[in-house]
């Protein structure tokens, strides 16, 4: 899931969150389950047209965030031009879109907190065998929160690389960018600190 919920409001948004993950988890995994180029390809296209429904501001905020895939699709298509294996290919890389278009759509659409409530639920058979899993939801939504935050901040060194230099950035942003993500998570560790941390957790 790349995106945080989006501010232009949809139907969607009134939603259950546990329906809409439920129906998440059951589409993806039928995807894995059909091989038809032509499916996925009308598959793709419908799930664009729920992206421009809300308007162009909403497909554009959640089409952007869907550019993280191009080194992976770029990989996928290489290979299987390699192997000659190319509808194959093309189905992989139809699936993979959908797949994580369908994620991104979800968290537009899902506050944050909606979906903790939704691992709490879940989590209730481990509270009944005396295990505290505040700790695992509070990983999970960091790791929902900050992914987009990384990726801002990786696009940001990127342009910053362009203006200064016409090569391409490559591999030349990887040690700046982990010295920001750790930065980043000494922060959070700071704050977590500053409210009881993990202890607070076990507390409530």
């Amino acid at each position: 899931m790349i995106s945080l919920t989006s501010p232009v409001e949809t139907r969607a948004h009134h939603w259950s969150a546990g329906l809409k993950l439920g129906l998440l988890c059951f589409v993806t995994g039928t995807l894995f389950f059909i091989d038809h180029l032509v499916f996925h390809s009308l598959f793709l296209l419908a799930i664009a047209v729920l992206y421009a429904l809300p308007g162009r501001t909403f497909f554009k905020s959640g089409w952007q965030h869907l550019k993280i895939l191009w080194p992976f699709i770029l990989i996928v298509a290489l290979w299987h031009l390699w192997t000659g294996e190319v509808q194959e290919g093309a189905t992989i890389v139809l699936r993979m879109m959908s797949a994580v278009a369908l994620a991104n759509l979800v968290t537009m659409t899902t506050r944050l907190t909606d979906m903790i409530d939704v691992i709490h639920f879940l989590a209730q058979p481990l509270y009944r065998l005396g295990l505290n899993c505040r700790a695992l939801e509070l990983a999970i939504a960091l790791v929902i929160r900050m992914t987009p935050v990384l990726v801002s901040k990786g696009q940001n060194l990127t342009w910053a690389w362009r203006a200064r230099s016409n090569r391409r950035s490559g591999w030349r942003i990887i040690l700046p960018f982990t010295v920001l993500a750790l930065d980043d998570a000494d922060h959070v560790a700071e704050a977590l600190r500053a409210r009881g941390g993990l202890t607070h957790l076990e507390n409530e």
